[in-house]
């Protein structure tokens, strides 16, 4: 099809496709989604080879946030049944960390709950990133904390960050209809402190909150602009208790065809498959291997993820391999601009060029709560048939081990 291979040119270019364009992908027949992953394989294995990075979460303090966003399971009002505790010890976060980096993880994201850090939280989480240093040299570490006030992202860097998190969530204009207590602009205003303080800026969307098509194509080209190092693409869990419980509206393939046009879009940088893939994307999890180059190992924030052991076994039955540590994520000419080794924006190309340093997110590394994920059915008894409309609440668990539990976490 003409527009499947006018993207992939432009792709290979790193040159933007039109709305027109975006639009268009999204819009495809479930009849076409290989030949959409097919395509937009071409533009990620151009840029990203066969690698996959994994990143592991450890949630340092998990619910009782006083924001109302409405995917979150930690948001003010929730009624989930989720953990809850507060700010995890240095050593029990390196711990937690060690799990997920023998499980191959590459990356480190520290998510806490709440509108942002105090001075006293930046110095807790500064602590925590040079327990995790010292035990593993090579590993990055994205902190998520929330809304930064000045110096606070300087003072991560200086302990040793490598990355910041704030996802954008959705399209700016309908950024009101999800959260009230802050605004699409306190988002943009974090990851400009995360730009200029010289971290590598993570953000993303969360995808299935009721959204349009074009709301879907705003936010993927508003984060182009944004310019950040990482797209983690999220698909929201409907979690009992929070205001979007009922939302059920991504199908696997529709679920593909935004990952393709996020890597469309964004040909260049780290697009994540973040909270979600087990739920929504279900067996058909390995295609979209073909369109993103990073995914989460193991658990999420709030809800379980598919066992560690099955990540890696479903990387390398996909004909796919582990990004090991001593091998750069992004290509040459955005991570030659960082002297990190986590990658880099640059001031031309790359997912678009950031202007004034401008960046956006919010939400954990990943999502900051809602966008958690699930177990999978027992092996021992296969989950019935059902039709393909009806929503998997079967797969959606609430995370009980790991990080704030005295059970051995999911790596």
């Amino acid at each position: 099809m003409d527009l499947l291979n006018t993207l992939v040119d432009k792709g290979l270019r790193r040159e933007s496709p039109t709305r027109e364009e975006a639009l268009a992908v999204l819009a495809t027949s479930d009849d076409d989604v290989l030949d959409v992953v097919a395509a937009a394989g071409k533009v990620r294995r151009h840029w990203f080879g066969r690698r996959v990075k994994l990143n592991y979460l450890v949630n340092l303090k998990s619910g009782l946030c006083p924001e109302d966003c409405s995917y979150c399971s930690q948001r003010l009002g929730s009624k989930a049944e989720i953990l809850k505790y507060t700010w995890l010890k240095p050593d029990q976060a390196s711990a937690a960390a060690a799990a997920g980096v023998s499980g191959g993880a590459k990356r480190v994201c520290l998510v806490a709950s709440g509108r942002g850090p105090t001075d006293r939280d930046v110095d807790r989480v500064s602590e925590t990133i040079k327990a995790i240093k010292e035990q593993n040299e090579s590993v990055e570490v994205c902190a998520c904390l929330g809304l930064l006030s000045d110096g606070q992202a300087e003072r991560l860097r200086e302990a040793g960050a490598d990355a910041y998190n704030h996802n954008l969530n959705t399209s700016e204009a309908t950024y009101g209809d999800i959260t009230t207590t802050h605004t699409y602009a306190d988002r943009v205003d974090t990851v400009n402190k995360a730009h200029a303080a010289g971290l590598s800026a993570c953000s993303g969307l969360i995808a299935g909150m009721g959204e349009s098509d074009e709301d879907l194509v705003d936010v993927v080209f508003s984060l182009r602009e944004l310019d950040p190092d990482s797209v983690p693409v999220n698909f929201l869990i409907p979690m009992e208790g929070t205001p979007l419980a009922k939302e059920w509206h991504l199908t696997p393939q529709r679920c593909l065809r935004i990952l393709a046009m996020t890597r469309f879009v964004c040909p260049d940088v780290e697009v994540r498959i973040a909270g979600g893939r087990e739920v929504h994307l279900r067996t058909m999890q390995p295609l979209a291997l073909h369109l993103a180059n990073s995914i989460f190992l193991g658990d999420y924030l709030t809800s379980e993820g598919q066992a560690g052991h099955k990540d890696l076994e479903m990387i390398a039955d996909a004909g796919f391999e582990v990004e090991g540590a001593g091998e750069v994520t992004l290509p040459e000419h955005r991570a030659s601009a960082r002297s990190g080794g986590c990658g880099s924006h640059t001031d031309g190309g790359g997912c678009g060029s950031h202007a004034d340093a401008d960046g956006a997110g919010a939400g954990g590394c990943g999502s900051h709560a809602g966008g958690g994920v699930c177990a999978p059915a027992s092996a021992s008894t296969p989950a019935p048939a059902r039709p393909a409309e009806e929503p998997r609440t079967d797969l959606v668990a609430v995370r009980r081990r790991g990080a704030g539990t005295d059970l051995a976490p999911n790596a």
